[in-house]
């Protein structure tokens, strides 16, 4: 119902002098008056204590919607994260601790912090288990995305968190759905648990900010609006002073890091606008740049592009390396890739045709290496970065670690497992110094396709320490001298029992100066 506020007495008098802001503003002022007393005050703090509790129920919500958020961002699903989103119950205790805030019950605020807490808790971990179990630890552009919160974080949170109070004053709650996906609170804990499951502090400290603006904006904003709409207080004056002077630090806090957050993006989206410039002026007016790409990460800034043209040009990558370094002041690795094309349009968009099936083949070979590396990871008991790539040699190395129960034979069978998938590549798995198996010679000799030497030379030769072999004099030279002739250094390290047809080959350690064998 549209409600006509009555005017001062002296503009009722003389309508000519009626200021239209000043009569719309004090309209503004009467409607908000008669809006909050339309509220019922009660039953909102009684729907908004439902929903803010401790419970089996909420414990169980947390921890289904924090297994999709991170399996949605494992695979880059946008749509799965969404379903994480909807099912999230954290906001119930952040709008409670709103509340509670605007109305001073302070027993209301600590049951929603513990409430919380538990929720935070128990989504980082569960979600960092998911991800020690899973194969997949990559990370995907719906995790990377989450990573680096920006002032634009804190204005979404900022808009959401004043829908959300509405909505619940209102008896809306059913808009909060919505207000849930934009405020995003599930996501990024998953992407915190996905930190911390990996040991990669950038990504668990930057989604933890981000997760931490939209709880404080949330709360905060909240009780601001609860406060606007008449939910009276029980704090004195000097109280409700103190509260609102540390919501407003609180956002100036946030504010600062994510403005600066804010401003390395805003340095980004220039660098690849005048990168895009600077590349195309290399160039004649009838070429054209089909594909920039910067990797902001390395050192230095590496920029890679492609280029369709009637006219190649040698020195186009030293060219645009020089200017952009000029212009945006730090060092920048350029490598640009030419295609050379006709001056009609069948000519160009051929090349474009081309150009992007090598740039599909050139993701798919790099999804597929990382798939490898992954898999090898996975089974050498490593994390990805301890994964070495080799793509002009197509070679994948990784130094496993110790594994319960497995035996040197045991890494030489991941090393062949991981050959059949991708007989293209060379996988080599570095095996932990194990104990050797025991050689046995018969009639005097080493069998050719003994099973003992060939498992002993794989390992001698995957790991970096000396050896030694230990028997009889007569069967170790044998051993020595097979070793020799595979490529081996060894040395003679004693005898062992008389008539024991077995030959020991023994780790020694780096440096250790043993005995050379009998001539």
């Amino acid at each position: 119902m549209a409600l006509k506020a009555p005017l001062p007495e002296s503009e009722a008098k003389d309508p000519g002098k009626v200021d239209p802001l000043r009569e719309a503003m004090h309209w503004l002022l009467h409607w908000w008056q008669d809006a909050v007393h339309d509220i019922d005050h009660v039953a909102v703090i009684n729907k908004v204590h439902g929903e803010s509790y401790l419970t089996g129920r909420y414990v169980f919500m947390t921890c289904m919607s924090a297994g999709i958020a991170i399996l949605g961002l494992l695979l880059s699903s946008p749509a799965v994260v969404i379903g994480a989103m909807l099912l999230s119950p954290l906001m119930g205790p952040i709008l409670g601790a709103g509340f509670a805030l605007a109305i001073g019950d302070v027993r209301w605020l600590r049951e929603c912090s513990v409430a919380l807490l538990v929720g935070i808790i128990v989504a980082i971990l569960f979600c960092a288990v998911i991800v020690l179990i899973s194969p997949l630890d990559t990370v995907t552009e719906e995790i990377a995305a989450r990573t680096r919160p920006n002032l634009f974080d804190l204005g979404v949170a900022l808009f959401s968190a004043l829908a959300g109070a509405y909505a619940m004053i209102k008896g809306r709650e059913g808009t909060i759905v919505g207000v849930a996906i934009a405020t995003a609170l599930m996501p990024p804990l998953a992407v915190v648990g996905f930190g911390l499951a990996t040991g990669n502090g950038v990504i668990l400290g930057g989604s933890l900010l981000l997760f931490f603006t939209n709880l404080m904006t949330i709360a905060l904003t909240a009780a601001i609006m609860a406060r606007l709409n008449g939910f009276r207080s029980a704090l004195s004056a000097q109280q409700t002073l103190v509260q609102s002077i540390i919501a407003i630090v609180v956002f100036v806090v946030l504010a600062v890091p994510l403005g600066l957050s804010l401003q390395q993006v805003a340095w980004e989206s220039n660098a690849i606008r005048r990168a895009n410039s600077v590349v195309a002026s290399a160039f004649s007016e009838k070429a054209r740049v089909s594909q920039l790409d910067i990797d902001y990460v390395s050192e230095p800034i590496a920029l890679k592009a492609t280029v369709l043209t009637p006219d190649l040009e040698p020195k186009a990558s030293e060219t645009v390396e020089r200017l952009l370094t000029q212009e945006l002041g730090v060092p920048i690795s350029v490598a640009i890739n030419q295609y050379r094309v006709g001056t009609d349009d069948q000519d160009v968009q051929n090349a474009e045709l081309a150009a992007a099936k090598l740039q599909a083949q050139s993701v798919e070979r790099d999804r597929r290496i990382a798939s490898m590396v992954d898999t090898l990871a996975l089974v050498a008991g490593v994390s990805g970065d301890d994964v070495f790539v080799d793509q002009a040699k197509k070679r994948i190395v990784a130094k496993a670690k110790p594994l319960p129960g497995a035996t040197m034979a045991s890494y030489y069978a991941l090393e062949q497992r991981m050959s059949k998938r991708d007989p293209e590549w060379t996988f080599i798995v570095e095996p932990p110094a194990l104990a050797l198996p025991r050689v046995s010679l018969s009639d005097g000799a080493l069998a050719e396709n003994d099973a003992n030497y060939a498992l002993a030379l794989w390992a001698i030769k995957r790991v970096d320490s000396p050896v030694a072999v230990t028997g009889s004099e007569d069967d170790a030279n044998i051993v020595l001298e097979r070793l020799r002739k595979d490529g081996v250094e060894a040395v003679y390290n004693g005898s062992s029992n008389a008539g024991d047809s077995r030959v020991n080959v023994i780790w020694l350690a780096p440096g250790t100066v043993a005995p050379r064998p009998e001539s």
